[in-house]
């Protein structure tokens, strides 16, 4: 089991890894260009480092959910709950992929194996 936890860990880093650079070069540059940022608090420059903190977080929260695959590998006791908290929040996170995109972003994939994964180690 413990191989498999670390797996998912490497899967969520990689899509932590790829959404941040992709997301930066190929969606967020462009909506800067744009111009038609709005501007709050004075101008767009809050609207923009809003939006950047928003998409990176993301990440840093997928990172977290890979440390705590981390943590779940490295015990001797894999803690049931944790698993479990683990699979609902992956598991939400695929199925809300799949509704909003209609499938076409392949996200889902990653977050079906990982949710998967703490599914498995939860029942066991």
């Amino acid at each position: 089991m413990q191989f498999f936890l670390c797996i998912a860990a490497l899967l969520l880093i990689g899509v932590g890894l790829a959404h941040s650079y992709l997301g930066e070069r190929y969606i967020l540059i462009r909506l800067f260009r744009n111009g038609k940022i709005p501007k709050l608090f004075g101008g767009p420059e809050f609207t923009v480092n809003t939006l950047r903190f928003a998409w990176h977080i993301t990440t840093i929260a997928w990172f977290g959910l890979a440390m705590m695959f981390i943590i779940l590998a490295d015990s001797n006791k894999l803690d049931r709950d944790l698993s479990g908290v683990l699979a609902v929040t992956l598991l939400t996170t695929a199925v809300t992929i799949i509704v909003i995109s209609k499938g076409r972003h392949l996200a889902w994939i990653v977050f079906m194996i990982t949710g998967a994964i703490a599914l498995y180690s939860a029942a066991t």
